[in-house]
């Protein structure tokens, strides 16, 4: 591919000139937000944030940038866990900030459907679909902050998977600005449209590396009559599969299936504001579990799978949430386990999937391999044991220097994913691959896999000005040749 450029003084004018100089943050205190994400994992250095108000104006910038081969990264929320959406540290690229394309276009509740611009915060999209009797069930502990375009950029996953599907499934139709500018107006609301190939699962997980995604047609639902919202505690992840397949067998359907560990409820206790503990005592592991349906049968077969569990030892203790009030704070003790590992130090962090059927024995084996390897190190699994989905967190041991913890990032990675692979699962579950993730890619795919994957990249940005060094892997000594 051909080198980029750093845009010189006259070029950034041009391209300020696209969005007004409002919009247009050339100091230093002005970029900053956009220049490193939550964590402080991953930060960069860009030559100007560029905030366009509409999609033409984003063709206007990517038509310009194609011309001058001026790498552009494209950033909704900037609350993503893999890097994808920071710039590197050359200076030399743009952030195109998608925040001001924030309006919801259209709603149709008899479609079941809604076009919403990139921009828009996903908690927005959900109240739009609320509001309208409708549900949009995409739900992420970020959701107060995160945008729908970086949700189907990384092909977002979420606590609603088990019932809806990924973010690449609540998709029927996109508006995507390609590398050179042309704008594809593919927002089609149909449910069957077999006309060739299908163009928008191209975008949704490309992580803005072959388009950028400006609008979405979305899929809506009915919501639910009955939703009910219990906290379950349980010795372990092997009664929490057993837990599953009970609630699966008694009727209505499983909405939601969170595992807890208990040094993770301690940490959110310890560190997040308005947290509770709703048992008297602690307990090793927690599920927090939501059923739906239509009749008021769902509560009852909710409470007599929980019954059966106490009897069968499955379950130690349960709180039925009795209001919204409640469930809220179930949830607030799940939602606030990334936030609250922050302040025990450094975290190395592995989003996997495996099998369901696995889960319990990869959270055991994971857990005594990264022990051994480093003694003293708390491993905090939570997530979506429903869809075979965990965060394999790892805290530092009480004491290290942080640094010196993070230092180790690598090994640990190592240690972890090789049980993943032995399994046959997956190194990147929801988060995608932006940087973190690789130069892991070649371990885990094949080079036929890679191989396509690059044929793609060059076909729809063949000057390589979509998040520069973003998903792929760079290619090794002797495939530059092969690649041209």
């Amino acid at each position: 591919m051909t080198l980029l450029n750093r845009p010189d003084e006259e070029l950034l004018q041009r391209f300020a000139a696209i969005t007004g100089e409002r919009y247009a943050l050339r100091t230093d205190e002005d970029k900053a937000p956009y220049l490193r994400e939550w964590r402080d994992k991953f930060t960069g250095s860009a030559a100007m944030v560029l905030r366009p108000a509409d999609t033409r104006q984003v063709a206007q910038i990517l038509a310009l940038a194609n011309c001058t081969r001026t790498g552009i990264v494209p950033q909704g929320g900037n609350t993503g866990l893999v890097g994808g959406q920071i710039p590197d540290k050359s200076g030399a690229q743009i952030v195109l900030c998608l925040a001001r394309l924030n309006k919801i276009r259209n709603v149709d509740t008899q479609n079941n459907s809604m076009i919403v611009e990139a921009g828009c915060i996903l908690e927005h999209v959900q109240r739009a679909a609320d509001k309208a009797g409708r549900l949009f069930p995409l739900s992420l502990a970020s959701e107060g902050s995160c945008q729908i375009g970086g949700n189907l950029s990384s092909n977002a996953g979420g606590t609603g998977v088990l019932a809806y599907g990924t973010a690449r499934e609540l998709v029927l139709g996109l508006e995507v600005v390609l590398a050179d500018g042309r704008i594809w107006e593919g927002l089609r609301t149909l449910r069957k449209d077999n006309t060739g190939y299908d163009l928008k699962s191209l975008f949704l997980g490309a992580e803005g590396t072959l388009g950028v995604i400006t609008a979405a047609a979305l899929k809506l639902f009915a919501k639910p009559a009955r939703l009910e919202t219990a906290l379950i505690c349980i010795p372990g992840p092997r009664e929490a599969l057993e837990l599953l397949h009970d609630l699966n067998a008694a009727g209505g359907q499983v909405t939601a299936f969170e595992i807890m560990p208990r040094i993770g409820v301690e940490f959110v206790l310890r560190h997040v504001p308005g947290a509770r503990d709703p048992f008297d005592e602690p307990h090793p592991w927690y599920v927090l579990a939501e059923v739906s349906g239509d009749g008021a049968g769902v509560r009852e077969a909710l409470e007599n799978t929980l019954m059966r569990g106490f009897e069968n030892g499955l379950i130690s203790d349960a709180a039925l949430a009795q209001s919204e009030t409640q469930r809220g704070a179930f949830w607030h003790l799940r939602h606030g386990l990334s936030e609250a590992q922050k302040p025990e130090g450094g975290s190395i962090k592995h989003d996997i999937c495996v099998p369901v059927a696995k889960m319990p024995e990869f959270i055991d084996r994971a857990s005594t391999a990264v022990r051994q390897y480093l003694p003293g190190c708390r491993p905090v699994p939570f997530g979506h044991l429903g869809d075979g989905n965990v965060h394999f967190n790892v805290t530092q041991p009480e004491g290290m220097a942080r640094g010196a913890f993070l230092a180790r990032w690598e090994e640990m990675n190592a240690i972890v994913h090789a049980i993943v692979m032995d399994m046959n699962g997956s190194i990147s579950a929801e988060h995608g691959i932006g940087i973190l993730k690789r130069d892991l890619l070649p371990g885990v795919k094949s080079p036929v896999e890679l191989d396509m994957m690059r044929r793609l990249k060059t076909a729809f940005d063949p000057l390589g000005i979509l998040n520069p060094g973003k998903l792929l892997p760079k290619l090794l000594p002797g495939e530059e040749d092969e690649a041209k």
